[in-house]
């Protein structure tokens, strides 16, 4: 399984609306880098939630539950709810994290889904 974060504004969408719905569509995603991320999702990959904006946290956690890839321009990824992190962490504490030295969340900084590795998954969700 593959793991990633997905940026979200939470005066727009934040994991407290996804937690409430349960299920949600993930879009509104139009860098071609980010889509190219969404396309390489598949169910049951695990995602972590990202508030931007002021809080600029991992909140919370997701799972992949489809991927549509019949439309050319964004493929419909269905993501579900899971639980909130142990932990959160900034964006500050994230940059001084070594794991993510080389990671596009710190080095692509506009990217709204960015791939996670194994350990850097494990360290946002606190396991």
């Amino acid at each position: 399984m593959a793991s990633y974060l997905l940026k979200t504004e939470p005066g727009v969408y934040s994991f407290a609306d996804l937690e409430r719905e349960g299920e949600t569509v993930w879009d509104g995603v139009t860098n071609p880098v980010a889509v190219k991320f969404l396309r390489g999702m598949k169910p049951g990959d695990e995602l972590v939630i990202y508030h931007t904006g002021d809080e600029k946290t991992a909140v919370g956690t997701a799972k992949v539950l489809s991927v549509d890839d019949a439309n050319p321009t964004v493929p419909v990824v269905r993501i579900k709810a899971g639980k909130p992190v142990k932990h959160t962490h900034t964006l500050a504490e994230i940059k001084a994290n070594k794991l993510f030295a080389d990671s596009p969340l710190v080095r692509q900084g506009r990217l709204s889904v960015v791939p996670l590795t194994e350990a850097q998954h494990k360290w946002l969700i606190g396991d």
